[in-house]
């Protein structure tokens, strides 16, 4: 056999997953790029107003703060820097839905028929549960933390937190709270995938009360109240994700078959 007749013989099983791989990369690079291009255009639509983004979110603890005092920026470009962080954590949150709709655009065709109509409402609910958690953070959490700490400083101490400290600070609650109210999907999404009934649910539930307050002493300050905050969301939504069980879950027949096989 000639060479000739050789480069005329059709690509083996290697070549085709080979190509099929670079496709795929080449897909993810190309949403990938869109992600952050629909960041950067809500980003630059955001950043005439930071100033204001950033005394909105910084609006919890100024209510706190003693009559005329300020945040403080110890470092020389953090009055601009921390600002501009903030709008882009904001840029990042409104553009979620999107970015979320370009991943499931790139595992989608990857999934069966029953598992595509599964993964669209627990995207959608997922969605909506992790901005309720950050609501619920920034409307009732913050407050709370902020009076109760500034309550307890001493008349000889000023008050006045770090701008980006602050920042970091309220980052870490805002993802914390917003994965903590993700606990009722994934406890349906267990129940769904029988990986555990709702039997076995409610035999863990004391052991998921004092996991509860481990991972809120290890996720919040150590005052008690934001651990509070956390620990008691986190117990109540878990007992919501075993009565959607006995709504959306597997059905109790199907759990009695899987157990007795």
């Amino acid at each position: 056999m000639s060479d000739k007749d050789l480069a005329e013989l059709p690509d083996g099983p290697e070549d085709d997953k080979e190509q099929t791989l670079v496709a795929h990369l080449v897909e993810l690079r190309s949403r990938l790029v869109r992600m952050a291009i629909a960041i950067l255009l809500v980003f630059a639509c955001l950043s005439p107003f930071m100033k204001q983004i950033f005394d909105y979110l910084s609006k919890p603890l100024m209510v706190a703060l003693p009559q005329g005092a300020k945040l403080l920026a110890t470092g020389v470009i953090a009055p601009f820097m921390v600002p501009l962080k903030v709008t882009l954590f904001v840029a990042f949150v409104i553009a979620l839905p999107y970015v979320l709709w370009q991943l499931w655009g790139f595992v989608a065709p990857g999934l069966y028929r029953k598992e595509k109509k599964l993964a669209a409402p627990i995207i959608i609910s997922s969605l909506v549960m992790f901005f309720l958690g950050m609501a619920y953070c920034y409307f009732i959490v913050f407050r709370m933390v902020f009076q109760f700490i500034a309550g307890f400083s001493p008349n000889s101490v000023n008050f006045a937190p770090d701008i980006d400290s602050y920042f970091s600070f309220v980052l870490a609650l805002f993802l914390a709270f917003g994965v903590t109210f993700e606990v009722p999907i994934v406890v349906v999404v267990l129940n769904r995938m029988g990986i555990t009934s709702i039997d076995k649910l409610k035999k863990a539930r004391p052991y998921m009360v004092v996991g509860a307050f481990v991972i809120a002493a290890i996720f919040t300050p150590p005052d008690v109240l934001s651990q509070m905050l956390l620990a008691l969301p986190l117990v109540i939504l878990y007992q919501v994700g075993i009565w959607l069980c006995a709504i959306f879950g597997k059905p109790k027949s199907e759990e009695d078959n899987e157990e007795t096989a």
